[in-house]
């Protein structure tokens, strides 16, 4: 079969191209070989007859959810069509909506309306995969993930998954902030600025307040490789003088308008973070004891002599 089909007009069919069983218990009786190949001969021509209509209704690929026998792949081979047998249900449904095509029952149903559009389907060296692009209007994707074991694998997937919510986030709200540590720099300056208002105990509580939004960016320049106070001063120099969204650079390690850098979250992730941070914060706070297991044979919080 072709590796390679440009312009490709894709049939999705949901049966096998294979002799169908019957749905009772049956037996033929042969007594000649001219029989024996006249029956043959009658289950290549049925083969025969579903690749052309395949081949009728324009197909040049095929996607198969169910098996294609030998015969029936030799003759799609010879027409010029690229088949694909046993492909799952769910990806066929994926295939459909990106192709804005019909999935059919069986293959005298295939008209031309039923058919995929796709610029390339080009079948890798290994055949392991097979590569559909230039859909127009694709209403689903695929994303290839590459590891080296397993858990790396589960990481990576994790990783896409938090990225396409946080994109979904930011188109279902349309609101964003700037990225970068932009944002909590500039929280914990105004928040100072307010405790110095407010004076006594209660200043310095929030002072403490303030100070945790600095774990953000200065995460960010510690897995970057840069020294995390020096990114912090220079951040909270420029936040001074009225530059909002200056966040850090994490390839170049400066300090850049993270707006004009394209360097964006959902309004919605940043108040969920801070508001589950700040009830896990007052929560801790409210536990004024603890239960100490002590070794010995003493019981939990004994007092000594019992």
């Amino acid at each position: 079969m072709p590796k390679l089909v440009k312009k490709a007009k894709i049939g999705l069919i949901d049966a096998a191209l294979e002799i169908e069983k019957t749905e009772f218990t049956s037996k033929i009786s042969i007594e000649t070989p001219d029989e024996m190949q006249a029956y043959l001969d009658q289950e290549e021509k049925m083969l025969r007859d579903m690749v052309a209509k395949v081949k009728g209704a324009g197909v040049t690929v095929l996607l198969c959810q169910k098996g294609i026998s030998d015969i029936a792949q030799f003759y799609l081979a010879k027409a010029g069509v690229l088949a694909i047998e046993d492909i799952p249900e769910k990806d066929m449904k994926y295939a459909a909506r990106a192709l804005h095509a019909t999935i059919v029952n069986k293959p005298e149903s295939l008209t031309a309306k039923d058919l995929g559009f796709a610029e390339t389907v080009e079948e890798d060296t290994e055949g392991k995969v097979t590569r559909i692009s230039g859909c127009k209007n694709p209403k689903t994707i695929t994303i290839l993930l590459r590891g080296t074991s397993d858990y790396l694998l589960d990481e990576l997937e994790r990783a896409v998954v938090d990225g396409t919510r946080v994109v979904m986030d930011a188109m279902e709200d349309g609101t964003y902030v700037a990225g970068g540590g932009a944002v909590e720099t500039e929280l914990l300056m105004k928040i100072r600025d307010y405790a110095q208002t407010v004076g006594g105990r209660v200043q310095m509580a929030i002072e403490a307040y303030a100070a945790a939004y600095e774990s953000i960016p200065r995460a960010l320049a510690e897995n970057s490789g840069f020294n995390p106070i020096d990114k912090l001063v220079e951040l909270k120099n420029i936040h001074s003088k009225g530059k909002k969204n200056a966040g850090l650079n994490v390839f170049e390690g400066k300090v850049v308008d993270m707006l004009a850098e394209g360097v964006i979250e959902p309004l919605r992730s940043k108040r969920q973070s801070i508001q589950s941070a700040s009830e896990t914060a007052v929560m801790l706070i409210r536990v004024d004891d603890m239960m100490i297991t002590q070794q010995g044979g003493k019981r939990a919080g004994a007092a000594p002599g019992m």
